[in-house]
């Protein structure tokens, strides 16, 4: 059965991974970021690629009337929806409570939470609609276990975490899936953005270890989302294997094997 899937920050890393992967099962795309050259790209590419219909929007989820217009337009198209994937989200910064940026803060937070709110309250009279609708929420390692100096990021992972339990309990009555998948360290923009375009600084994180690819998680993604009707995963948690949680990982020239 041919979908609509809804992916935000979809300009790169998760988010392109997992518009990529739908598209490539046939399944029609609604994509979102902030960088509108890439946006516009990555929508020729998998048109041209995969034969699949694909709208993009410029969308920046801190900003409601944005994500409030862009509901308003696929309504007014009659545009239906099947999956919502909030990938959005970010790391800015890495210091101590003490010694953090207020304006790390309010980015994290507006991105993080409220812009994970905005779309989902939005998209939901849309996905009601649907026969099999399933929202995704894109947690994090961060979100199961803090870390030093992780302080508001992590904070907003695990926000992200109740808000997913808490949305499976409210949409029950409309039977509407809600997965949060949590990956730990995955060698994308991450730590490009958190360390404020430091490349140097963001390559020694994935030194002598194989990290999480792009790809493993929007194949976790779309294994999910095609489970049969009556099955839903609630909850997904998963780390290379260098890694146990967000605090406990080794290099490969530590491993004993």
């Amino acid at each position: 059965m041919k979908k609509t899937v809804f992916v935000t920050g979809a300009t790169s890393g998760f988010g392109k991974a997992i518009a990529t992967r739908f598209a490539k099962e046939g399944h029609n795309l609604i994509i979102t970021g902030r960088r509108k050259e890439r946006l516009e790209a990555l929508k020729d590419q998998l048109g041209s690629e995969y034969g699949v219909k694909v709208s993009a929007f410029e969308l920046d989820v801190r900003d409601k009337e944005q994500v409030k217009h862009v509901a308003e337009a696929l309504t007014a198209s009659q545009s239906s929806l099947d999956i919502l994937v909030n990938n959005a989200g970010l790391a800015s910064g890495l210091a101590a409570v003490d010694e953090g940026e207020l304006s790390d803060w309010d980015l994290m937070i507006d991105t993080n939470i409220k812009g994970l709110l905005y779309v989902s309250k939005m998209l939901l009279p849309l996905l009601k609609q649907s026969a099999l609708p399933h929202i995704f929420n894109i947690g994090s390692t961060a979100g199961k276990t803090a870390y030093k100096n992780g302080n508001v990021y992590c904070a907003t992972k695990f926000a992200v975490d109740a808000l997913s339990q808490s949305m499976r309990i409210d949409l029950l009555p409309y039977k509407i899936k809600v997965t949060a998948v949590n990956p730990g360290m995955a060698e994308t923009e991450f730590s490009i953005v958190r360390f404020k375009g430091d490349e140097q600084r963001a390559q020694k994180v994935y030194d002598d270890l194989k990290p999480l690819q792009a790809e493993d998680i929007a194949e976790v993604v779309y294994y999910c989302a095609s489970l049969p009707p009556h099955v839903c995963i609630n909850d997904l948690t998963l780390t290379c294997t260098n890694q146990a949680n967000a605090i406990y990982t080794l290099r490969d020239s530590e491993l004993k094997r």
